[in-house]
């Protein structure tokens, strides 16, 4: 038994039922039957952060051309979401998850070091969940948000082959 507390491949992907920018409720059910990238970052704003939601946006296309939706969640409320989402022109859903229920059961709520402290908070993680919803790749600690994303979309080609 691992004391790691992120779903691993293979593992059913633990469902949640989150907010979107407009308040909309969006499920794990609603992506059934095609890949989710489901990503979670710290918060909206933030440089890391929106150079993530900026090439996750950019790739988008990409995603979809190969059956998949692009998902990220933080803690931020949708009002906060929403202006993110509009000074940056992002294409990706983001979800709020200020009750980390989400970030609880993906294991992404976790001790860290952030300015020569630890402190709980999230760590950036990115779980590719496969249509029949089991986790098929797992980033439990992505340590650099630039070129992350084009780092899914090669994993996820490769799934895709064949």
């Amino acid at each position: 038994m691992s004391d790691e507390p992120w779903p691993k491949p293979g593992d059913p992907a633990p469902g949640f039922s989150l907010p979107d920018a407009t308040g909309a409720v969006h499920s794990l059910a609603d992506f059934a039957g095609r890949y989710l990238v489901l990503y979670f970052y710290p918060k909206d704003a933030t440089s890391g952060c929106t150079t993530e939601a900026l090439e996750f946006s950019n790739l988008l296309p990409r995603f979809a051309d190969l059956g998949a939706a692009v998902v990220g969640v933080s803690r931020d409320k949708p009002a906060s979401h929403a202006k993110f989402i509009e000074k940056n022109d992002l294409k990706v859903l983001l979800l709020s998850d200020p009750e980390l229920v989400a970030h609880n059961a993906y294991g992404v709520w976790r001790m860290k070091k952030a300015c020569g402290k630890e402190c709980l908070g999230t760590v950036r993680s990115t779980f590719l969940i496969d249509p029949a919803g089991v986790v098929g790749q797992a980033w439990p600690k992505v340590a650099k948000a630039a070129g992350h994303a084009a780092d899914v979309l090669t994993a996820l080609a490769a799934r895709t082959k064949g």
